[in-house]
């Protein structure tokens, strides 16, 4: 089953170039994909954090970086759902308790 979000951010010029094919979406049965065109607003802060993750991860496109958060947000809200806490462990063993839904 696939969900489809919109979410609505305010305006920088150059965020028009991040309208992207954010949804993947499932044809018919005949194996055809179909996506949903997604314009995003950005203030210029956040485009900017989208175009770091966007060189940090390799992603080819800003509708990847969007896909993958998407993703792992959806992931993370079913954990949290069910009752789940979060913690990370750091490289020199320390577990820290990891706040994401307050």
């Amino acid at each position: 089953m696939h969900h489809h979000h919109r979410r609505r951010y305010k305006s920088a010029a150059e965020a028009m170039r991040a309208a992207a094919d954010v949804m993947d979406g499932s044809g018919s049965g005949s194996g055809e994909r179909t996506t949903t065109r997604v314009q995003l607003e950005m203030p210029p802060q956040a485009m900017e954090r989208l175009q770091r993750l966007k060189e940090r991860t390799e992603a080819a496109s800003y509708a990847e970086v969007i896909r993958n958060a998407l993703r792992l947000f959806e992931a993370l809200v079913d954990e949290h759902e069910k009752g789940a806490e979060f913690s990370l462990k750091r490289p020199g063993g320390e577990t820290v308790a990891y706040k994401i839904f307050v």
